[in-house]
Formats: structure tokens, C-alpha cells, sequence
């Protein structure tokens, strides 16, 4: 009878040790020790051969109702265990929307926006962000652009009705200045965004378009750094045949300054043997000075250019007010 009475203390301390098992590890752990080839309960099991013919009809069923209980504890504790491994170790807010399929397809100026920072990527250009809504002084004055330009007239500059002058931004290098003024150099950004002029709409303008401004300031840049990051961007955008020229212009905020051309396959087909594309030069002194740079420590260049005109040249658009009449039947083509 001793064998007997043996069984349930050892059962019992068996199902507090696979309930209390702290992870799945300890629960195998646990369960070799009992119910595995050299547990206990097998060892128990092995020990039948010794008893009378009287006893082993009870002690069998004994043991083998003990062993299912235990199985199913250990099934149980298992199936607990998996679960908390499941779940998220940070907290999880599941009021959150869930996951669902996409619909639709990207806007093609949204398409091109990312082609044009995953190029800038490749060599390192972190992309920043600014307001719409901005400030003489960043749009303009920062940018050494003096009171009586053109540029900051009424008829060319949407000013919203407020005592201190905002604006709608008519570029988006007011947010070079802006990263300039918090972050010592060097610096490598972009700055895509949207961007606000009173042009009567029509088939190449747009009271409101986007823009790609990049800046690169360091020690010892030079013009020639400046082409060869346009000419690599255009190629990877527009094609291996691009090729680019500088031609000297002026810009308020750059000297010396350049239009830049490009040419490849597509400017021919349109009967062209150059395009003007964007404009750029080494930011100016005065630029530098506004925002705490050293002009004789840092040199820098800037360019910028329209994403819509990009979109239309590699889409074969003639008419930059489609991107904007969501019309279905033209953006379904992208």
C-alpha cells in the first residue's frame, strides 16, 4: 500500500511545478522530470512489474489517470506560455486603426517626390521639413533678398491678412535657413514641399507647385561638387544619356549663380536641344553670416528645382493644371 499512497503527494507536487514553470525552457525542463523517458512518473510506471497480481490493477489505473492529469497541465501551461511569448513586449494600443489593403495608387508628382529623395538618399542627404505658412524674414531677408525686390511684391507673393506679414512661402529654401539656424554644419539636406506664387494658371504654371530644395555645406566645397550631385540626381531620375550645363545667372541668395540645362533623349523628341531645370550656386556670404556661419570656414552650394516639371517631362505632360483637377481618368494612368 506504501507504493500506493506514493502517488498522489508526487502528483500533486508535479502539477505545482508545471503550473509554476516561468517560460516554455522550464516547462520541458519540467515535464523530462516527470513525465519524460527518466521522469518520475515513468519510473513509477516501471516499478509495476513488482507488485502482486492483487495490487497492479489499482496502482495502473492510479498512475495513468495521474499521468493524463498531468498532460493536460502541461498542455494547459503550454498553451499559456505561447501566448504571453506572442504578445508585444511594449505596451500595445489596440484602439489603434488596424491594418488594411491599400487602395488606389500614388499621385505621379507623389512618385516622382520619391524617386527624387531616394536618390538624394543614395549619397547621404537627409531630407527636412518647414511650414508653409511663413515669415518675411525666413522666406526673404535671411536669404539676403532685400525689401524692394520683385520677388516680395504683392503681385508676385500671396500675404495672408495679419499683423506681422505672413506668408505663403514662395520657396522652399526658407527651410534652409531655418535648419541652418539650429544645426551647426555640416550640412546635407533636402527640402521637398509645396510652395505658393500669384501665377495666373495655365499650361506651365500654377499658383501653387512643388519645389526640391538641397543644401550642402562643409569645408572646401565647390562648384565642381555641385555638378557632379546634379548630374548624378537627373541621371538616376531621367536617364544614364542626361547631360548638364551651367550657364550664370543671378540669385539673391547664391554667388556665383547658374540656370542649369539638361538634354537627353526625351528633350530631343521634343524638338529641343536644351531645357532650362533648375537653378543653384554657392550659397552667399551674407546667407552664411545671417544664421552664425563662418564664411571663411564653411562654403556651401544650393539648388532647386520644380517637381512638376520633372513629372511632365518624364510623363510626356503638356499641361500642369492635371495634376491638380483629380480627374480619375488621368491619374488611374499612373
Amino acid at each position: 500500500m506504501g507504493f500506493l499512497n506514493d502517488i498522489e503527494p508526487l502528483k500533486q507536487t508535479a502539477l505545482t511545478e508545471l503550473k509554476a514553470a516561468p517560460d516554455l525552457a522550464a516547462l520541458e525542463q519540467t515535464k523530462g522530470a516527470w513525465i519524460g523517458p527518466n521522469g518520475k512518473f515513468t519510473a513509477l510506471m516501471k516499478q509495476l512489474g513488482t507488485l502482486s497480481k492483487e495490487e497492479k490493477p489499482a496502482a495502473g489505473k492510479l498512475i495513468n489517470a495521474a499521468k493524463v492529469e498531468l498532460e493536460a497541465a502541461l498542455a494547459s501551461r503550454r498553451e499559456e506560455l505561447e501566448l504571453k511569448a506572442a504578445l508585444p513586449k511594449e505596451p500595445t494600443d489596440f484602439t489603434l486603426p488596424g491594418r488594411r489593403r491599400a487602395l488606389g495608387k500614388l499621385h505621379p508628382l507623389t512618385q516622382v517626390t520619391d524617386d527624387i529623395v531616394r536618390a538624394f538618399r543614395k549619397i547621404g542627404f537627409a531630407v527636412a521639413d518647414g511650414p508653409e505658412i511663413e515669415d518675411e524674414y525666413h522666406c526673404f531677408d535671411a536669404l539676403n533678398t532685400p525689401a524692394d525686390h520683385p520677388a516680395r511684391d504683392s503681385q508676385d507673393t500671396f500675404y495672408l491678412n495679419t499683423t506681422d506679414k505672413r506668408l505663403l512661402r514662395t520657396h522652399t529654401s526658407s527651410v534652409q535657413i531655418r535648419v541652418m539656424e539650429k544645426q551647426a554644419p555640416p550640412v546635407r539636406i533636402i527640402v521637398p514641399g509645396r510652395v505658393y506664387r500669384r501665377d495666373n494658371a495655365d499650361a506651365t504654371h500654377n499658383p501653387t507647385f512643388h519645389q526640391i530644395e538641397g543644401l550642402y555645406v562643409d569645408k572646401n566645397v565647390t562648384v565642381g561638387d555641385l555638378k557632379g550631385t546634379v548630374e548624378f540626381v537627373f541621371r538616376e531620375l531621367m536617364g544614364s544619356d542626361v547631360k548638364i550645363r551651367f550657364r550664370p545667372h543671378y540669385f539673391s541668395y547664391t554667388e556665383p549663380s547658374y540656370e542649369i540645362d539638361f538634354t537627353n533623349a526625351l528633350v530631343k523628341k521634343m524638338g529641343k536641344d536644351w531645357l532650362e531645370i533648375a537653378g543653384c550656386g554657392m550659397v552667399h556670404p551674407q546667407v552664411f553670416e545671417t544664421v552664425g556661419y563662418d564664411p571663411e570656414v564653411w562654403t556651401g552650394w544650393a539648388f532647386g528645382f520644380g517637381i512638376e516639371r520633372i513629372a511632365m517631362l518624364r510623363y510626356g505632360i503638356n499641361d500642369i493644371r492635371l495634376f491638380y483637377e483629380n480627374d480619375v481618368r488621368f491619374l488611374k494612368q499612373f
